[in-house]
C-alpha cells in the first residue's frame, strides 16, 4: 500500500485554491494609517477625489501669461507681438484679471490670471528676464491657446475615483493621496499569525541540543516568510508531540484572537503526527502531487483558519511559497506576487511521474541551474537558490536547454 493512500491526492492548483478559500475572510479588518506608514499596504476603500487636480489652471513653466489671441492680432514686422508687462504672479498668490495686450510674469505652478490662456517661456521674450511692470515686452506671434498651461481637472476631476480599493500603495499612489489632501488612508489590517513548530526531536536555536535532536529552523523560516509577506507574527511556539499539550496551547493562543494559525510538521502519517491528531476532526489532511511538500493540511479551529505545512525545512519553505504566499496575495492584496520567468535548464533534470517537482535553482538571467538535489532536508542548497524551478510531472529525463517555469525569490 502507498503511504499516501490514506489521504486524498490533490493537484498543486487545487490545493492553492483550497488555501485561498480557507483564508477568504482574512482581508476584512480595516485600520487607518498615516501616509508615512502606508507604503506597501493595501487600500481598503476607494479614494474619491475631494478636489480636482490640478485644482486651478496654472503655469507649466516660468514665463508670461497672455491671451493667445493677442499674439495673433498684433503682428510686428519682426515676427514679434508687443505686450505691456503687468504685476508678476508668484506661486501661491491669486492674480487679478488680465487685460487685452497685457503679459503677466508667471512662475511655475502659479495660477493663471483670469483671461489668460497661454504661457510663453521667459527664454522666448525680448528683452530677456522679467521686466518691471509697465515695460514693453516682445513675444513671438501666433501663440496657441493652451500652450504650457496645466488645466484644472486635467489629471483627476473632483468626484472621480482616484485610487481603487485593493491596490497596494506605492510611492506614486501615496503621493496622489497627499495631493488630494489626505493625511491618512484606510488600509487592510495586517493579518496576525501564530506559528507552531513541532517535534520532540527539535530544540530552539541557542538551547542545549541532545544527541538525537536538531535545531528548529522552521520557526525562523516561517517567521521571515510571514514578515516578508506583511503578516505580523503574534506568537511562535515549539510544541512537543503531546496532543493534549498542543490542544491546550492552541486554546490559549486563540484567546488572543489571531487571524491565522500556521504550523510546520506533524501532518504526515507517522505515529506522532501531533498536528494531524489534534486538527483532523476540524479540517482535512491531503497529499498534494508535489515534491517536496506533499503532506498538507487545512483546518478551522476556534474560528481561526489553520494552515498546516510539512516539517522538513525545505518542504516548509516551498509549501509557503507555493500555497500560503499566493493565497495571502489574492485574499489580502499583499504581498506582491513573485515574478515569474521561463528559462532553459543548464543540465538534465529527471522529473517525477505524477508529481510536480519544485527544485531550488539559481537563475543568472540566461540559464537555470539546480541548487543541490531534490531532498527536502537540503537547507544549505536552498539558501544558495534565488528561484524555484517548477518541473512538471513526467517519465522522461528533461535534457539541458528544456525551458522550465521559474518563481523568482529575490
Amino acid at each position: 500500500m502507498s503511504r499516501h493512500t490514506q489521504h486524498p491526492v490533490r493537484s498543486v492548483d487545487e490545493h492553492r485554491r483550497a488555501v485561498v478559500d480557507a483564508l477568504r475572510d482574512l482581508g476584512a479588518r480595516v485600520e487607518t494609517v498615516l501616509l508615512g506608514d502606508a507604503l506597501g499596504r493595501v487600500l481598503a476603500e476607494d479614494l474619491v477625489a475631494p478636489l480636482s487636480l490640478q485644482p486651478f489652471d496654472n503655469s507649466q513653466m516660468d514665463g508670461f501669461a497672455i491671451r493667445a489671441a493677442d499674439s495673433r492680432a498684433a503682428r510686428g514686422d519682426d515676427g514679434l507681438a508687443s505686450f505691456v508687462v503687468v504685476a508678476p504672479v508668484p506661486a501661491g498668490r491669486v492674480p487679478g484679471p488680465l487685460g487685452a495686450g497685457e503679459a503677466a510674469p508667471v512662475m511655475t505652478g502659479a495660477p493663471l490670471p483670469t483671461g489668460a490662456d497661454a504661457v510663453v517661456p521667459v527664454e522666448e521674450a525680448l528683452p530677456g528676464g522679467f521686466p518691471e511692470p509697465g515695460s514693453l515686452l516682445r513675444l513671438p506671434v501666433g501663440q496657441p491657446a493652451g500652450r504650457f498651461v496645466r488645466r484644472a481637472g486635467e489629471d483627476v476631476a473632483e468626484g472621480d475615483t482616484a485610487l481603487v480599493a485593493g491596490r497596494r500603495l506605492t510611492p506614486a499612489r501615496i503621493g496622489l493621496a497627499a495631493a488630494l489632501g489626505r493625511a491618512e488612508l484606510p488600509v487592510r489590517a495586517r493579518p496576525r499569525a501564530v506559528v507552531y513548530t513541532t517535534g520532540d526531536e527539535v530544540v530552539a536555536p541557542g538551547a542545549e541540543r541532545g544527541p538525537a535532536q536538531i535545531f528548529d529552523a522552521n520557526a525562523a523560516i516561517l517567521g521571515a516568510q510571514l514578515a516578508e509577506a506583511g503578516v505580523e507574527v503574534a506568537g511562535a511556539h515549539l510544541v512537543s508531540d503531546d496532543p493534549g499539550a498542543f490542544a491546550a496551547r492552541l486554546a490559549e493562543d486563540a484567546d488572543g484572537r489571531p487571524d491565522l494559525f500556521v504550523s510546520s510538521g506533524g501532518v504526515s502519517e507517522g505515529a506522532y503526527e501531533v498536528v494531524r491528531q489534534v486538527l483532523e476532526p476540524h479540517g482535512e489532511f491531503v497529499h498534494v502531487a508535489m515534491q517536496p511538500g506533499g503532506p498538507q493540511g487545512l483546518a478551522l479551529v476556534h474560528g481561526v483558519p489553520f494552515v498546516c505545512l510539512p516539517g522538513n525545512p525545505v518542504s516548509t519553505l516551498v509549501s509557503f511559497e507555493m500555497f500560503l504566499r499566493p493565497a495571502l496575495t489574492e485574499v489580502v492584496g499583499s504581498p506582491a506576487p513573485r515574478a515569474r520567468r521561463t528559462g532553459p535548464l543548464a543540465e538534465p533534470v529527471r522529473p517525477l511521474p505524477g508529481r510536480t517537482q519544485v527544485r531550488r535553482a539559481v537563475w543568472d538571467g540566461a540559464t537555470v541551474r539546480t541548487a543541490g538535489g531534490p531532498g527536502s532536508h537540503l537547507l544549505a542548497a536552498a539558501a544558495r537558490a534565488n528561484a524555484l524551478a517548477l518541473v512538471p510531472p513526467g517519465e522522461a529525463e528533461l535534457p539541458a536547454g528544456t525551458p522550465v517555469e521559474l518563481l523568482l525569490l529575490d
